[in-house]
């Protein structure tokens, strides 16, 4: 029994071990290649900024009007801050908001933190972003952004998006795309993809091995508690076929808000912001103006 339990233990801190270290690859496009392909001059500059836990974070960032909303971009599992590049130029551009692009832990080009915690710190580490957003001043030495913060985030960074906003003063619209319903769907998800296999036994030991990897410092409120906080925010909730059974969780938290009439839901897309990066440039138009025209209306 002790071997049995030996054995287990060890296969499930394997198994989570390797979910939480997503895989690495180079980013898509980065502002300098942008700026290099078309004929718009992207003037964002990198960023680094310090989490509540003291590790370093980092992000791209494009400065809007001075005093207007910011956005913050939140990339889901397993891809990174340059999947939502193009959404994040076309948003500066229509609103004249600033938006940030910060990679999570655990992602993009030799991530400074290695691991990801499936939505736990990274909701900290949101709020940290929009507090750095904050702090930011215009070379007239007033500050670059307003009060007013909208917060976009597909899986993962939906996740951490809706844990994060109840705790930050000024957050007024949400865009959650493909939602998942705790950090053990995350996991869930991680472990199907870095092992190719899908059953309940080796999913039981990957959330067993999570406990013993984080020493009992892993947490998995559900997504709805969260969206039960009191909050005064403007929701809309996106998802379609292929987010597979992200579509079923994201369409089930509409009735866990506590004001349902400032919750909207299409559920119907055509493509999520999962697969937003590959998508034909009719279909990816048609989504970023859903986004856009959100937040130009919650914010402005």
């Amino acid at each position: 029994m002790l071997l049995l339990t030996l054995v287990v233990g060890g296969a499930g801190v394997w198994v989570t071990r390797s979910a939480v270290h997503p895989p690495h690859q180079a980013y898509l496009i980065t502002p300098e290649k942008f700026s290099q392909m078309s004929d718009r001059g992207l003037q964002a500059t990198n960023e680094t900024w310090t989490n509540a836990d003291g590790t370093t974070a980092r992000g791209w960032l494009l400065r809007g009007t001075a005093g207007a909303p910011a956005i913050v971009l939140l990339h889901a599992y397993g891809a990174d801050r340059s999947w939502l590049l193009n959404l994040g130029v076309k948003l500066n551009e229509a609103t004249n908001y600033t938006v940030l692009w910060p990679d999570l832990r655990g992602h993009g080009e030799n991530p400074l933190v290695e691991w990801t915690s499936f939505g736990t710190r990274e909701a900290d580490d949101v709020q940290a972003a929009i507090k750095h957003l904050r702090s930011l001043r215009t070379p007239q030495g007033s500050r670059l952004v307003g009060e007013a913060t909208g917060l976009y985030g597909v899986g993962l960074g939906a996740y951490a998006a809706l844990r994060a906003a109840p705790g930050v003063e000024g957050v007024r619209a949400l865009v959650l795309d493909s939602v998942p319903t705790g950090p053990d769907d995350v996991l869930r998800a991680a472990v199907r993809t870095r092992t190719g296999m899908e059953n309940s036994l080796l999913q039981f030991i990957a959330r067993g091995g999570a406990r013993l990897y984080f020493l009992g410092d892993y947490e998995n409120t559900p997504a709805c508690d969260a969206a039960a906080r009191p909050n005064d925010q403007h929701v809309l909730l996106l998802s379609g076929e292929d987010a597979g059974n992200l579509r079923d969780s994201t369409v089930a938290l509409a009735q866990c808000f506590p004001n349902p009439s400032s919750v909207e839901v299409k559920s119907d897309l055509p493509l999520t912001g999962l697969n937003l990066a590959s998508a034909p440039g009719e279909q990816g138009e048609a989504y970023d103006r859903v986004v856009i025209d959100f937040f130009d209306r919650t914010l402005r």
